[in-house]
């Protein structure tokens, strides 16, 4: 049987006295996008940043692929192969969407130029091509500054470089954080329709968001917190919304209560 991508049981996260996450197990496949739901404060983007790195757990452990890890930063998540795109989508707007696709991983040119740290801006700009059209992305040209895309044009392209980075023999893990919050009706689309796809070449896919129409419309499957506590996690297909809504508020009973009590 094929481990998940990533899995974590027991999660609890405190804040001195405070108690953000209690007793968190949850886990994605290869290939699966879970959509993370609840209300505000309900514990979704710190969960998310303890899956990131950004946070260390206070007790429970991480799994990827099968293998436990300790994430000290986010630098030791993306290494396990997890990359977190986060609503401001961390671009660098003055520079072209090939600069941005490759920020970090810069191709050299070669020779004593490449010695001197010049990159090779024409390989990048080919490379970038190549990776859009295997994930079936449609943007400007290579050469456009970002600043000069629209609001769904960026988030395709904050995504897609993560996409990239996670790709591979062993599909990596992408978090997303309201990846489509201040998007009009035809950028949702296209963002939803990308997430798709890379599920389809096997990306482990978490998303936070308070869209249920996008969660319906991704979503293999639905997983809700409230006040730091997961409270219910069902398959999306033929799931209730008056359910899913009840567990967000709080107005229906947890799954788990006998086992959380």
């Amino acid at each position: 049987m094929t481990a998940p991508a990533l899995e974590l049981r027991g999660i609890e996260l405190h804040y001195g006295f405070v108690r953000a996450l209690a007793d968190i197990n949850i886990h994605v496949n290869p290939g699966e996008v879970v959509a993370l739901l609840g209300d505000n404060g309900a514990g979704k983007s710190t969960l998310l940043k303890v899956m990131s790195g950004a946070h260390r757990p206070t007790h429970g452990t991480i799994s990827v692929h099968g293998t436990e890890h300790t994430f000290h930063a986010p630098s030791d998540a993306s290494a396990a192969g997890i990359q977190m795109v986060y609503q401001d989508l961390s671009l660098v707007e003055p520079q072209d969407i090939s600069t941005n696709l490759n920020m970090g991983q810069e191709t050299l040119r070669r020779g004593p130029l490449g010695w001197l740290g010049f990159v090779d801006r024409k390989a990048m700009r080919k490379s970038s091509e190549a990776e859009l059209d295997r994930l079936g992305v449609r943007t400007a040209s290579m050469t456009r500054p970002v600043e000069m895309l629209s609001g769904g044009q960026r988030q395709v392209v904050a995504i897609a470089r993560s996409a990239i980075r996670v790709s591979g023999e062993r599909g990596g893990v992408l978090l997303l954080d309201e990846p489509t919050a201040a998007l009009g009706y035809e950028q949702t689309k296209n963002v939803q329709s990308l997430i798709r796809r890379m599920a389809d070449q096997g990306i482990a896919i978490v998303v936070v968001t308070h869209d249920l129409p996008l969660c319906y419309e991704v979503a293999d499957r639905i997983v809700i917190l409230n006040r730091g506590r997961k409270v219910a996690d069902v398959p999306a297909k033929g799931c209730d919304r008056d359910h899913v809504v009840g567990w967000i508020t709080g107005s229906r009973a947890s799954m788990y209560e006998e086992v959380s009590a």
